[in-house]
Order: C-alpha cells, then structure tokens, then sequence
C-alpha cells in the first residue's frame, strides 16, 4: 500500500486525474459459504471477517496521501450477496465438475470470484455515479461515456 500511495503521490496530476481504490470483495466460507445458495444473507448482524489490521492499513494510508483517493468501499455491500458467486458451476475441460462428480460439490465452489452480470457491476454502477459526482453528464471530458 505504501508503494502504491507513495506513486500516486509522486506522478498522479490532480488536474487531469481521479484516484480510485476499491476495497477488497469477501470471500464466503464456513457456515454462510456459496456452495448452493440462491438467496443473499437477510441476517443484517452478519460480518466477513477481514483482518482488522488490513482495514487499519487501508485507512492510514489513505488518509496519509497527498492526492485525495475516492475510496469506493465495496465490502460491506457485497458481503451478504452468498448467492451472487459461480459456486459450484466451475468448469474443467468443458464439464462442469458437479457432473463429473470427481469431488464433493461443497468442496469445488467457487466462492472467491463473482458471476456476471451481478454484484460487478454494481461496483461499476457505482464507480460511474461517483465519476459524476465530480463532472456532471453534460461535461465534455464525459460525454463519451453516455449512450
């Protein structure tokens, strides 16, 4: 993080550039793993269990940085979407490892990685409003990007 903050600092022109840092995405183990699951967590008390020091690491640095960073913090949003994962239609060689039965179904999820369309591209949706929180839609420099 420090690497990173320090180019940033170094080479990025704030006239012409926005920084963005997107927090990292939970993985889903144990209890609430992904493994068969079609509905997010209702229980609003869940947490993912993140290191507390890597949060600690994220926010010092940030707060240290010369150029102001937009923090697009995606954890908590995306922490109670179980049923947004590939879970278990892993491929291998064209076949999906649940037919070739070659392990347990809970044990080949893939519960780390994200199915699109889905919980990405809120992240995207997300990352477009604040692009024009800071150049409204008519502005030039974003005009490409309306459809």
């Amino acid at each position: 993080m420090r690497t990173w903050a320090n180019w940033i600092d170094q080479n990025v022109n704030l006239t012409k550039t926005t920084v963005f840092f997107r927090s990292i995405s939970p993985e889903h183990k144990g209890q609430n793993g992904c493994y068969n699951k079609t509905q997010p967590i209702t229980d609003m008390s869940y947490v993912t269990h993140f290191s507390e020091s890597l949060t600690k690491i994220v926010d010092r640095t940030l707060s240290k940085m010369r150029v102001p960073v937009r923090y697009l913090n995606i954890t908590k949003l995306s922490q109670h979407r179980v049923d947004a994962h590939p879970s278990a239609y892993a491929k291998k060689k064209g076949q999906e490892l649940i037919k070739r039965k070659l392990k347990p179904p809970q044990s080949i999820s893939d519960c780390s990685h994200w199915c699109l369309p889905g919980m990405p591209d809120t992240w995207n949706r997300l990352l477009y409003a604040s692009l024009l929180l800071d150049h409204p839609i008519d502005s030039p420099s974003l005009s490409h990007l309306v459809s």
